[in-house]
């Protein structure tokens, strides 16, 4: 391929996102994987939704065979610049004041659902000594 050796952006990969011109980044090396698509054992689909980011963890998570690493090789066009990906998001977790209004509400109906069939005993406790006594 040309392209070999050649060191592409983020920006210039996520352009080749479809059927017909499909890159993917992994492991810092870009691939242009459009003649394997059809062979892909997993699907085209899942190429093309890996495309336009880093596809590295996608790749691992699947936990692919030493054969199918080595057939990487053929696909490879280049380096990624590491600069252009942008840095993973990281979780935030909400607010506290909003995480014990959701508690306190949780809290709020299993002490209902204790409550309320207890009401109920002891009413119809009531209702029978009541009853009882007239």
């Amino acid at each position: 391929m040309g392209g070999e050796g050649k060191v592409f952006t983020l920006a210039q990969v996520s352009e080749h996102n479809n059927p017909k011109d499909c890159w993917l980044i992994i492991g810092g090396k870009v691939y242009d994987l459009t003649k394997f698509l059809e062979d892909h054992p997993g699907g085209d689909e899942v190429l093309l939704s890996a495309t336009g980011k880093d596809a590295t963890d996608d790749f691992e998570d699947v936990g692919h065979s030493t054969s199918a690493r080595e057939m990487m090789d053929q696909y490879y066009v280049g380096e990624i610049d590491p600069s252009t990906i942008p840095k993973k998001a990281t979780y935030n977790p909400s607010k506290q004041p909003h995480y014990n209004q959701d508690k306190t509400s949780e809290f709020i109906i299993k002490l209902l659902q204790f409550l309320v069939p207890l009401a109920i005993l002891g009413l119809a406790f009531g209702i029978r000594i009541y009853t009882k006594s007239t």
